[in-house]
């Protein structure tokens, strides 16, 4: 049975639940446990045995997105799980009214910790290909820090300066520790990816958009959801936004009609600054559209429309920056946002997952 929060409930429909041992195994309120069944619950509070109890099943519910809790943790638990466990801040928010939306995200960024803990350690980091295009060299140096700060992965740089002259981006390329391999191109956005994409030698290649903030952990995220749904092609849902002119921070959980939008699903779409796929996969899909706008939309239907399978995970550890209109390639008015927004800060506030200073 493949492990996988796939189903993961953002908003919960029943409180906590008991998850204790019964003489030969785990059981939630007196039931075996049955992964689609404790969705619904807000989280499971564990209650120890006095002897020790195996702890496969407790991490199975971790890596399957499942919400868990303890007032305190034997000394037999491992560390990282008995201090994720008794981490009990994100309770704090209680789900009601105005604070629906914020006690969800709390629970959210609780349970993709979990999922973080429960993952098998790897023998070798993977190695991932990270292409970028860009017109703005102010921005780089922000992106390539970004990049350097990713764990669990070993990562190269591709940088595309579109347009733009070497000498504006040398210094915040000499200061990455990072290997980077860089060039000058005119060619249309998407030929500029593809021409960063045929210098790549990781196994991996992903996307990575300079003006957007991204989380020490994404790109080991977006393997592990890669792993554990076999997916083609994975990325994060786009629901963080900073909108610059207003000063403000979104989240999108809903379309402009009201429907959901959730994570951790099989989809047709994810945000483009994150997309990742093997890069012998890249290949054979034939790269990204060689034109000047819509590379992401173009190349994710293409993908599609050759057999291959996407998959779209969290997207607490990524924030979309929107300037006004013309500076993007995406063109949507900030009036759009504004609409479809679950919740809006003043400022920068992205989620926790961030970790941004």
């Amino acid at each position: 049975m493949s492990v996988t929060p796939s189903g993961f409930l953002r908003t919960p429909e029943k409180g906590i639940a008991r998850l204790h041992w019964a003489d030969d195994g785990w059981a939630a309120e007196g039931q075996r446990l049955d992964v689609p069944s404790l969705r619904p619950f807000r989280a499971l509070e564990i209650e120890w045995p006095q002897a020790p109890a195996p702890l496969a099943e407790i991490t199975r519910l971790a890596a399957e997105g499942i919400p868990l809790t303890a007032a305190t943790a034997p000394g037999w638990v491992p560390p990282g799980l008995a201090a994720l466990l008794t981490d009990r801040a994100w309770l704090s928010e209680t789900p009601d009214g105005t604070l629906r939306n914020v006690a969800d995200l709390r629970r959210e960024e609780h349970s993709v910790r979990l999922r973080r803990q429960a993952r098998p350690p790897a023998a070798t980091k993977p190695t991932v290909s990270v292409v970028m295009s860009t017109k703005r060299p102010h921005l780089v140096a922000q992106a390539l820090a970004q990049m350097a700060r990713q764990r669990h992965v070993q990562v190269e740089v591709l940088l595309g300066l579109h347009d733009v002259p070497a000498d504006l981006v040398r210094p915040a390329v000499q200061e990455c520790p990072l290997p980077v391999t860089w060039f000058e191109s005119s060619a249309p956005f998407g030929e500029v990816l593809n021409q960063a994409a045929a210098r790549a030698s990781g196994d991996h290649l992903a996307k990575w958009d300079d003006d957007d903030w991204y989380g020490p952990e994404h790109l080991a995220d977006l393997l592990m959801a890669k792993n554990h749904s076999g997916a083609d092609i994975v990325g994060t849902t786009a629901e963080f936004f900073y909108l610059e002119p207003l000063n403000a921070t979104i989240r999108r959980t809903t379309f402009a009609s009201g429907a959901q939008y959730p994570s951790e699903v099989w989809s047709d779409h994810v945000a483009g600054g994150t997309i990742l796929l093997d890069r012998a996969k890249f290949r054979s899909i034939g790269g990204f559209p060689a034109v000047p706008s819509a590379v992401d939309k173009g190349f994710l239907k293409k993908a599609a429309e050759s057999g291959a399978r996407i998959y779209r995970t969290h997207g607490l550890g990524y924030v979309l920056r929107r300037a006004l209109g013309d500076a993007h390639t995406w063109q949507l008015p900030l009036a759009h946002f504004l609409k479809v927004a679950a919740s809006q800060w003043r400022g920068f506030r992205p989620s926790a997952l961030l970790e941004s200073a």
